[in-house]
């Protein structure tokens, strides 16, 4: 069975290529079907692909922030922390004492910076680490930095007052530059600190004591809340469960789902498209190749029967059509692949000065050719099953009749 077979793949490539000029037509035929299909693809990959990058990369479509001002303990906070939908999450101090006047050795100038509570795995400081633990450690926005004057290393003269007793009050603390944050990270004048400095800064205003800083005051609440919270989701498709999570417990939070639900129902609205015109031209490529292939075998009757004289099987006549489907599906592949890559190079190189670095309008994976190159092999062998059903029929009495 293997011998035969063997010598139908020989004598189906020999007759292949040796009628080079139909074959050649049903080549161009499936290129031209299958090369705009590539381009189209590669266009929906490549603008939708771009634009879930981009959701995905920028941290701040992953952020949730309640509107207005709330009241969550630690315990409300730790069963939040836990969800596994949820990546980062700080607690918030009231805004007004989220504040601190910042000089240094190199400016003149004071510089009032927004305090902005960070931890460990803060997304925003993707370099961060440890670097705002304890109670005197900073992470300055780059504007701020600018304007102090200021390094990685370098020290910065923390200050702020309150009235308590009666009496003006002024205290100095002197905090330590960890790193610079990204510009992108905080656009104003900012600190990313850690949320027991903000519970210092807070007790201070209000009148309680700061031990650590020997800041005298009242004793401190043990029972302490929180107006709000820095929240991040694991990831884009986490933010609408999140967010309906937090509606069903009455808080109303901003996030960025609407932006994410309308570039998922983009993609999947160009997948749909896609996939209809894909069908539809692999469908019509099928039925004419198959058509093509049958018109061959009824040329080519008495040809086959002499084989069936000769001891070819039926199951070994059925391959023969099968083998030239194939050298249609893969040479037809390889031509449409190359009429992508240039159509894509030609694309992407209009396009490049309004894409940033990196990116491409035009592209697809190694796993879409591959994915390709199956589906056209599928349907070519799918094709030839008609034609392979003509070809059954032969009988080699036909090629007695014709000697």
């Amino acid at each position: 069975m293997v011998f035969s077979l063997a010598k139908v793949f020989r004598l189906a490539t020999r007759d292949y290529f040796h009628e080079w000029q139909m074959s050649g037509c049903f080549v161009l035929a499936l290129a031209a079907v299958l090369g705009p299909m590539l381009v189209l693809f590669g266009l929906k990959f490549g603008i939708v692909g771009a634009m879930v990058d981009q959701l995905i990369e920028d941290p701040r479509n992953r952020e949730i922030h309640p509107l207005g001002s709330g009241h969550f303990d630690q315990a409300w906070l730790e069963a939040v922390r836990k969800q596994r939908q949820v990546a980062f999450l700080v607690p918030r101090t009231r805004s007004i004492a989220a504040s601190i006047e910042l000089s240094s050795r190199d400016s003149m100038r004071i510089v009032p910076v927004e305090l902005i509570p960070s931890g460990q795995g803060d997304p925003l400081l993707p370099q961060a680490g440890d670097l705002v633990e304890g109670i005197s450690r900073v992470v300055l926005s780059r504007s701020a930095a600018e304007k102090l004057g200021a390094a990685a290393g370098d020290t910065v003269n923390g200050s702020l007052a309150r009235r308590f007793r009666g009496t003006q009050e002024r205290v100095h603390l002197p905090l330590t530059v960890a790193a610079v944050a990204p510009a992108q990270a905080f656009p104003r004048e900012g600190a990313f600190v850690s949320v027991r400095l903000l519970e210092a800064l807070e007790d201070f205003r209000d009148g309680r004591a700061v031990p650590e800083l020997d800041w005298e005051g009242e004793p401190a609440d043990s029972d302490r809340s929180y107006p709000g919270f820095r929240l991040y989701a694991r990831s884009i498709y986490d933010v609408a469960g999140l967010r309906d999570a937090f509606a069903k417990l009455g808080v109303e939070v901003h996030t960025q789902a609407a932006q994410i639900e309308l570039v998922q129902r983009m993609e999947r609205n160009l997948t749909a498209i896609y996939w209809a015109i894909a069908v539809i031209g692999l469908v019509g490529f099928s039925l004419s190749l198959g058509a093509s292939l049958w018109a061959n075998i009824d040329r080519k009757r008495k040809e086959l029967s002499v084989l069936r004289l000769v001891g070819f099987t039926t199951r070994d006549i059925v391959w023969f059509p099968m083998v030239q489907a194939l050298f249609t599906a893969i040479l037809g592949w390889g031509l449409a692949v190359g009429i992508y890559r240039a159509a894509a190079w030609v694309i992407n190189n209009m396009m490049a000065a309004q894409m940033e670095t990196g990116q491409q309008v035009c592209r697809l994976l190694p796993l879409h050719y591959e994915i390709a190159l199956v589906l056209t092999c599928t349907a070519a062998v799918v094709a030839s099953g008609l034609a392979g059903l003509r070809s059954a029929r032969v009988e080699p009495s036909e090629g007695l009749r014709e000697l």
